[in-house]
């Protein structure tokens, strides 16, 4: 396999897609822009295939997408056998990078890694629940929180549990928007969404019956920066139930259906990769999902 996948191309490779850029790629592996170039050219030809669109920055095709997984599995590997032969570099962290929903990280995700043994260094890509896959397949990332149970290929899938959102509102927006019950304006209110690609809202209305939330929306893209939107009164919206817990008993949410709530099943996929890491990460993740959800 590796008479036409050269150990140094395959990583060029990784570098440009890591950093962005060729220059910054040169700059990163301390050689020149042109020699990044003529690597990457070879790679391409070795395959047969078109591996970048030379935009900025740059961007895999599905071919250079199962390269780049190879070269992230190739290093993880290298660093794992370092330190188990105990010629790790000095200060040489092991770095993981996950890809997780903007709730988790909000509530109990962070708390799971901090059970991982040290020597770790984690790289966070915040991501929907439902696209963190996309990441997973790209090679950008070793392991996800995720909403499919679909295994990405070359991938694991553990169930975590579920994630409850429960309907909610200020006193304020209340008595300002609801003369009527919840259920018969839900779709004529103004109401919070996480950004475009969020149709729990819409789940939500679409399962009183109706086409979909109000018309009137406000895209907050940030999981509590969402809370406080709907704290503030902007809309109704779902929220974590462990973050409207202390909300709702102080008074600052009202529960706007008691019999209905949203739940979303959350998946760890990673990487079938035999590495010490990878599997202390996947248990701290498991024993603190098995609490939380």
């Amino acid at each position: 396999m590796m008479s036409f996948l050269p150990l140094d191309q395959v990583r060029t490779l990784l570098a440009v897609v890591d950093e962005g850029t060729f220059d910054a790629a040169a700059a990163a592996l301390h050689v020149t822009p042109s020699a990044v170039s003529q690597r990457v050219k070879a790679l391409e030809q070795g395959t047969g295939r078109v591996l970048l669109l030379r935009t900025k920055p740059v961007r895999l095709t599905g071919s250079g997408e199962i390269v780049v997984r190879l070269a992230r599995q190739l290093t993880q590997l290298e660093r794992d056998a370092r330190a188990e032969l105990g010629m790790a570099r000095d200060g040489e962290p092991v770095t993981l990078p996950i890809a997780v929903n903007a709730d988790s990280l909000a509530t109990w995700f962070l708390p799971a890694l901090t059970r991982v043994p040290g020597g770790i260094c984690f790289e966070l890509h915040r991501e929907d629940e439902e696209r963190t896959t996309r990441l997973l397949r790209e090679g950008l990332v070793m392991a996800a929180v995720t909403s499919s149970p679909d295994p990405v290929q070359g991938c694991s899938v553990t169930a975590l549990g579920r994630m409850r959102y429960l309907p909610v509102a200020s006193p304020e927006y209340v008595a300002r928007w609801l003369p009527r019950p919840f259920r018969q304006l839900v779709g004529e209110v103004p109401v919070v969404a996480f950004d475009r690609y969020d149709d729990l809202q819409d789940r939500f209305a679409r399962s009183l019956r109706r086409r979909g939330a109000g018309p009137v929306r406000h895209y907050v893209p940030a999981s509590e920066g969402f809370a406080d939107a709907v704290a503030a009164g902007l809309g109704w919206g779902l929220v974590p139930s462990a973050q409207a817990a202390p909300r709702l008993a102080s008074g600052a949410l009202v529960l706007l259906d008691p019999e209905r709530a949203v739940e979303v099943r959350l998946y760890w996929q990673q990487w079938k990769l035999d590495s010490p890491a990878l599997a202390a990460t996947a248990e701290a993740v498991a024993a603190a999902a098995k609490e939380s959800l």
